[in-house]
């Protein structure tokens, strides 16, 4: 793993380092709340150690702040102050564990271990709500659209419509089938209703694009294609 230590106590701090270098993990330390910000917002850590007292930033704000910006690394907090009240305060701003002083190196390594394990199944999870195709993302948890980077507003009926086609992609898709999936069986296939929403989706998706992502068969359906 690579572990970000943001801890003031140098003593401690180099306590952690070692013993998790030990462990053949790779570590960065940062000796207060906005240094251990700026690194984290520049790196990609599979976990961050934190204690709650720093100096310029504490714990929680720094915390509070990585999730402002959907930076989602778990975080353990270490900390003097065990109280439900501090877990609650903790918790809320988007902390994922503590970890009260004094405590045992093994724990400490138990606990990075299985946060690190659940952040990566949650990962794959994630990976599996996930329709792409070229540039264009669905996210299905989310129900978000975005094409490079920019966020596209669908209605129900335009997100259903694109989620069939994505699901389907590189493949043809008849007008018959888009009608029983994303209508109903009463739906005429022969009506311009599949036209219509065909269009509303290129205008959306292609919008400054180069590259057009759905296509139509002419007397066989649409597509849409990497």
């Amino acid at each position: 793993m690579k572990i970000l230590i943001v801890e003031d106590e140098v003593r401690l701090a180099t306590f952690i380092q070692k013993g998790l270098e030990e462990n053949a993990h790779l570590v960065d330390i940062a000796n207060d709340g906005e240094a251990g910000l700026q690194l984290a917002f520049g790196n990609e850590y599979d976990v961050i150690v934190a204690d709650v007292n720093m100096p310029k930033l504490n714990g929680y704000a720094m915390t509070q702040a990585l999730r402002n910006e959907n930076q989602q690394t778990p975080i353990l907090m270490l900390t003097a102050m065990g109280s439900l009240a501090d877990k609650a305060t903790g918790y809320a701003a988007g902390i994922d564990d503590f970890l009260v002083k004094p405590f045992q190196f093994e724990e400490l390594l138990m606990r990075l271990t299985a946060l690190h394990r659940r952040s990566s199944l949650n990962q794959i999870q994630s990976r599996k709500n996930l329709l792409k195709v070229a540039d264009l993302e669905m996210d299905l948890t989310s129900r978000t659209v975005q094409r490079g980077g920019r966020y596209i507003a669908l209605t129900a009926k335009e997100y259903m419509l694109l989620e069939y086609l994505m699901r389907n992609r590189n493949r043809i898709v008849s007008r018959i089938d888009i009608a029983d999936r994303v209508w109903d069986a009463n739906m005429d296939p022969a009506s311009n209703t599949i036209d219509t929403y065909i269009n509303f989706l290129r205008k959306k998706l292609d919008h400054g694009q180069q590259h057009k992502l759905i296509h139509t068969i002419i007397g066989m359906g649409y597509s849409i294609q990497e």
